[in-house]
């Protein structure tokens, strides 16, 4: 079996000879800064396996990779694709590394049994080359959070918010949708802050000002309420409201079975969030855009902010135009337009906008740096 020769392609940064040695220095000394964000594993999976067979790992290999291009793109439609169905059927030449681990995993009414599976990791350049050849929109790592309100009745018609001690296989399974498709899924702490400002009722009732009120101290980019009737028959039957940007829309659920109910709504929100932020990258000529930041104090802001640019997936080079006092330029060749980076930074909470600068110009985007 034959597997992919990778080697990352990094960010280009071209820096004049004095601040590029004290950049290196910094770089060894301080870690890069992560954002809350920031979307790891992307192009890892884990597949259940019966044994260590060629056969096993063929298929292992097959689900893996239609699982990451899914987690990679945000979507389920790239699947349909004839580029990477051919992708799929040749999985292994995309292989950059596999190992295997065991489980015990619960059985009802018996022991708990070992399960094996096989953790495959795969060549994020040769990926990223099929889609973009295929022209499927690559959604960046750098991930909007969705905040999750759920309240649940029961048959007598006792109501109560989502708890991890009160409801462990909601949470685990929301938990787990958010791991498998690369989503920052976050729960409210359900202190006495979220408890007075977001009442049972008003949760039930999906009230849109009141929840995004509630919201607010979380910082999320976007937030999905639900409420969850668990009928006398067995039915799970429901309600959600998922707001960004704004915008509320809200859809209805019903179903028998825990988890197609809640992942369903969870698919439909990522599937929305990826047509929002996924590009498909060029191929051809970079836009350019120069980013003016103030704030820069010191050396240690200096490389945080460099580290930060080179975690925005849009940006393929980056070079120095100018060090100013406290402002720093730089010009940033993009696989998109300024309005998508724009938005890919609004994500995060390192820059803040100088809004007397803000519409003036689109091919200067003007920040200050408040990490």
């Amino acid at each position: 079996m034959m597997y992919a020769n990778y080697q990352r392609v990094t960010n280009t940064v071209l820096l004049p000879l004095p601040i590029l040695l004290l950049a290196l220095l910094l770089n060894m000394a301080f870690a890069p800064s992560s954002s809350a964000l920031q979307v790891t594993g992307l192009y890892s999976f884990q597949i259940a396996v019966s044994n260590e067979s060629e056969a096993e790992r063929v298929r292992a290999f097959r689900e893996a990779l239609a699982a990451v291009i899914v987690k990679v793109t945000g979507s389920q439609r790239p699947l349909e694709d004839g580029n990477v169905a051919r992708a799929l059927a040749n999985a292994q030449n995309y292989v950059e590394a596999i190992s295997y681990s065991s489980e015990l995993m619960p059985v009802p009414d018996a022991l708990a049994v070992e399960q094996r599976f096989v953790n495959v990791t795969f060549a994020a350049s040769l990926i990223d080359e099929m889609l973009t050849g295929a022209g499927v929109p690559i959604w960046d790592s750098n991930r909007p959070s969705v905040l999750v309100w759920m309240v649940l009745q029961e048959v007598n018609g006792e109501r109560r918010l989502l708890t991890a001690d009160g409801d462990p296989a909601v949470v685990a399974l929301i938990q787990r949708f958010g791991t498998e498709r690369g989503v920052p899924v976050i729960f409210p702490v359900l202190d006495f802050e979220d408890r007075r400002s977001l009442p049972l009722e008003s949760l039930w009732n999906l009230d849109q000002a009141v929840i995004t009120a509630a919201s607010a101290r979380y910082g999320a980019d976007s937030v999905l309420s639900g409420r969850l009737l668990f009928t006398a028959s067995g039915e799970l039957v429901g309600l959600w409201q998922f707001i960004f940007q704004n915008q509320a829309t809200v859809f209805d659920g019903f179903e028998s079975d825990l988890k197609v109910y809640l992942y369903n709504p969870l698919e439909r929100i990522t599937t929305q969030l990826a047509d929002y932020f996924a590009v498909v990258p060029v191929t051809t000529d970079q836009n350019y855009v120069l980013l003016r930041v103030e704030g820069i104090d010191d050396l240690e802001a200096y490389s945080s902010l460099l580290n930060y640019v080179r975690t925005l997936g849009l940006v393929r080079s980056m070079v120095v135009e100018t060090l100013d006092g406290t402002r720093l330029e730089l010009e940033l060749g993009l696989q998109g337009d300024s309005q998508q980076l724009l938005e890919l930074i609004t994500l995060d909470r390192d820059l803040t906008p100088i809004a007397s600068s803000q519409g003036r110009d689109p091919s200067v985007l003007h920040y200050r740096w408040v990490r």
